[in-house]
């Protein structure tokens, strides 16, 4: 639920999905219109991304149940791409009932890293004409330039990690939600199902009696090699922009509290630093909250995703702060 005071009339805007703003998902271009209220002020770039098997296996779900985008332009540079440059997957109205393999066969999906090309200035490699930019130089840049506008959002949050990103969304904005976010460790594309034939079966898939095969999971992957690495730059990033924000607030957090301790102190004649048994509780206090924020991290990954120590891709501080 997103529920937000307009400065503008005093209105309320709010919604119980994302469906309500009246943007198609998953589109290239996302245009909200019609909106029942209208707030004074700037408009910021967010999105949240998603593991690229679990969205690349939702989204051919979507297909396979008639869902078309024949509406979409994917204007670029001012023109809509040719029937030779985005040739059609299939033929009819729609691409209902194929079958997983066959929504990997078709070399034209634009279901392949469709995060890094959403994302990306698709102008830097001719738009959808393959033939301006060699294949891997093509691949580089759209990867680099996807990184890029991720970086330079105001926000960007990740789908398995959702009490993070309500987290980093309140406190950049200065806004909160109605209630808090739920992590599901098994959503509709993300559950784990193990049995002698299959190392992972998505629980949508499951309840449908469709395995998909390990096999099945590398080909995704190969695919979606470009979401692959975007999304493991963009969890990098991310654990950098929570871990940030949550030491900003604790030590202003000390700030306040010494303040507090710093007029009684006046008041009592007492020294203005904390007494050794006040430290000892605020210490403990902190561990506390170094213990709970380990134990949500766990919950809130669950089977998602198994933890790994992976270098930094970007500075922070350089990156980032000044931004916000």
């Amino acid at each position: 639920m997103f529920r937000r005071q307009c400065e503008a009339g005093g209105r309320v805007l709010e919604t119980p999905s994302l469906a309500a703003w009246r943007c198609a998902l998953q589109r290239e271009v996302c245009v909200c219109r019609q909106l029942s209220v209208s707030c004074a002020g700037k408009f910021y770039y967010i999105t949240l991304l998603r593991d690229p098997v679990s969205r690349y296996l939702s989204e051919w779900r979507h297909v396979q149940r008639g869902a078309t985008w024949k509406t979409s332009l994917h204007m670029c540079d001012g023109r809509t791409p040719t029937p030779e440059e985005l040739p059609s997957c299939y033929e009819g109205s729609d691409w209902s009932g194929c079958t997983l393999q066959q929504f990997m066969d078709c070399p034209y999906n634009l279901a392949n890293n469709r995060q890094v090309r959403m994302l990306a200035d698709l102008s830097l490699v001719g738009c959808y004409n393959m033939s301006t930019v060699p294949e891997k130089k093509r691949a580089q840049l759209l990867l680099e330039s996807a990184k890029k506008n991720l970086r330079d959002m105001a926000f960007f949050g990740l789908t398995e990690y959702q009490r993070k990103t309500q987290f980093l969304f309140e406190r950049t904005f200065r806004l909160r939600f109605i209630r808090p976010f739920m992590q599901y460790n098994s959503t509709r594309a993300a559950g784990v199902d193990l049995d002698n034939a299959t190392v992972v079966s998505f629980c949508d898939l499951a309840l449908n009696g469709d395995l998909v095969s390990p096999v099945q999971v590398q080909r995704i992957e190969e695919l979606n090699e470009l979401d692959m690495e975007l999304y493991d730059y963009a969890k990098d990033l991310f654990q950098q922009r929570y871990q940030y924000t949550r030491q900003q607030e604790r030590w202003q957090q000390r700030i306040k509290n010494h303040m507090q301790q710093s007029h009684q102190g006046l008041g009592l004649s007492v020294g203005l630093w904390p007494s050794r048994g006040q430290a000892s509780s605020q210490s403990t206090l902190e561990e506390g909250d170094r213990e709970r924020e380990e134990r949500e991290d766990g919950e809130e990954v669950g089977r998602t995703e198994e933890a790994g120590a992976r270098l930094p891709t970007e500075d922070y501080m350089n990156q980032i702060i000044k931004r916000w």
